[in-house]
């Protein structure tokens, strides 16, 4: 749907909504929350170049204990009891990368030096690749879409070669039923799902606008949704190879060793790495590479939603001023990130500033295109793109059975909303407010947007037509070529005159659906 609006456009993400002006706060909350989302993305790209320095070290420096970390480091050549222990590739990441603090009671601390060289240089290279614009970014995609593969698969290999691996692998693919009744499962596949595709949050948006008008994106979105499933499969086993390896390690229970968000990254792949007998630098070097690589690429594409956004309402301003000020501003709001209790920090913006967000505003998205814009028209618009029929499967889709979902785990998300904790440990009560206050600077974008576009209207109309003309799209909604843009609004105008027009509520949703 994204995909579809974005083609049909040719504009960035704010502009296109357009087509449903009541709900354009919808597209101003996803910008808020793609301003979020860059700034923790490049702080684990710092923390990604760290590990990618020191893996040119003689010895990886997280597969060895330190004499400071004492009896709680598992050391594999000890003949000690290893229940318990706890591996020294997480001790490394928490005590020697992050040198995180135990709780955030007393502040976060200052920034440390290391991670803040290494997220200026990764500001410098965003930067440096926006500045280049669309088409720079496009070619890297070549790569993009297939070094990782590579590395995955060779991972995968080693991964189910270690003892224990084969059971934590079958822990990962055997079913726990009782979970599906479970909202914070739903709210947690969900949101992966918004952040794995970028789906609300403007970016499939803004780069499907450059596509040209006519392009069949119909199996571009197969193959793309396809590919992702898969490579999370393959990034699964991996994973819960290497759990299922260090639950055999320590005696643990496999649930009890699995390490989730940074953990994965930080923790997990850099312990399988350690593990391998020949040249694990030169693996731990393609790894990190591998992760800064895909990291440009996710937030290139976050900022290239932002700048589209200003460059859409302020077309003169130069795209390298922007970039450089995109990074200049991006690279101050990340250094809270490098401090010792930033990962506090990132977890709270993370769950009040986007994921909770974007899932409340992927709700108003398909009211906007569903229902006020209407399945209807917008299938018309497609036919008129690319001279094919919508199935009954994407109105549904559009219409009912996706809006119906998200509110459903939205209300049930609600319902069994605990107190948010970092590591099983609960934040000050001045967090929490903060955190509200980020969700709701992006969802008062809704209301204020609305009363914008309605306070804009012609001041001579009454207020029943301002009201209609805010749930109509804009005069200047349609193509972005004037040509077609032509060819689009006399297309309308055919169709309303040979439209049947009814009152019956009922027979409008029918046709909205189905027509």
């Amino acid at each position: 749907m994204e995909i579809l609006v974005g083609q049909f456009s040719g504009r960035g993400c704010l502009q296109a909504f357009n087509m449903a002006p009541v709900l354009k706060g919808v597209a101003a909350g996803q910008v808020l929350a793609t301003i979020a989302s860059i700034t923790y993305y490049s702080s684990v790209m710092a923390l990604t170049l760290r590990f990618l320095f020191a893996s040119f070290f003689p010895v990886l420096p997280w597969s060895y204990c330190r004499p400071d970390w004492g009896s709680e480091c598992l050391d594999e050549n000890s003949i000690e009891n290893k229940t318990n222990k706890i591996s020294p590739a997480e001790l490394y990441f928490h005590k020697i990368v992050l040198r995180e603090y135990d709780n955030i009671d007393e502040g976060i601390g200052l920034p440390n030096w290391d991670l803040v060289i290494c997220l200026a240089i990764s500001w410098f290279i965003i930067g440096a690749v926006l500045i280049k614009g669309i088409k720079s970014s496009g070619k890297v995609a070549y790569f993009l879409g297939t070094f990782p593969y590579i590395i995955l698969v060779v991972l995968l290999i080693r991964a189910v070669t270690l003892p224990g691996a084969m059971q934590g692998i079958k822990f990962f693919f055997t079913p726990v039923w009782k979970n599906l009744i479970n909202p914070m499962v739903w709210y947690a596949a969900v949101t992966q799902v918004f952040f794995s595709l970028a789906i609300c949050f403007g970016t499939l948006i803004t780069y499907a606008s450059y596509n040209n008008f006519t392009r069949n994106v119909y199996n571009d979105i197969v193959i793309i949704t396809t590919m992702d499933t898969c490579s999370s499969i393959i990034a699964g086993s991996i994973t819960f190879g290497i759990v299922g390896h260090l639950s055999y390690e320590t005696k643990n229970n496999i649930a009890d060793a699995v390490k989730g968000g940074a953990g994965l990254a930080f923790i997990t792949y850099p312990d399988a790495i350690a593990k391998f007998k020949i040249l694990p630098q030169a693996f731990a070097i393609l790894f990190f590479s591998m992760l800064f690589i895909l990291g440009i690429g996710s937030t290139v594409g976050m900022g290239s939603c932002i700048i589209r956004v200003v460059k859409d309402r302020f077309p003169l301003i130069s795209n390298w001023s922007l970039s450089m000020s995109l990074s200049v501003i991006g690279f101050m709001c990340s250094l809270v990130y490098m401090a010792p209790g930033g990962q506090f920090i990132l977890n709270l913006v993370d769950f009040y500033g986007v994921s909770f967000t974007a899932l409340i505003l992927a709700i108003g998205e398909l009211v906007a295109v569903g229902w006020i814009y209407g399945v209807k028209r917008f299938c018309e618009d497609i036919k008129f793109m690319l001279g094919i029929n919508t199935s009954i499967y994407w109105r549904l889709c559009w219409s009912l059975i996706s809006p119906a979902l998200l509110l459903s785990v939205l209300i049930y998300t609600l319902l069994d909303l605990k107190p948010l904790t970092y590591k099983n440990r609960d934040y000050p009560h001045e967090a929490h407010i903060i955190g509200w206050c980020l969700t709701t600077l992006g969802l008062l974008q809704i209301p204020l947007w609305a009363a914008y576009e309605f306070y804009r209207q012609d001041n001579t109309r009454d207020l029943k037509r301002k009201l209609l003309n805010i749930l109509r799209p804009s005069p200047c909604w349609g193509p972005l070529n004037s040509y077609l843009h032509e060819e689009y609004k006399n297309q309308r105008l055919e169709l309303q005159i040979n439209q049947e027009k009814s009152k019956n509520i009922f027979y409008k949703i029918y046709e909205n659906i189905f027509g």
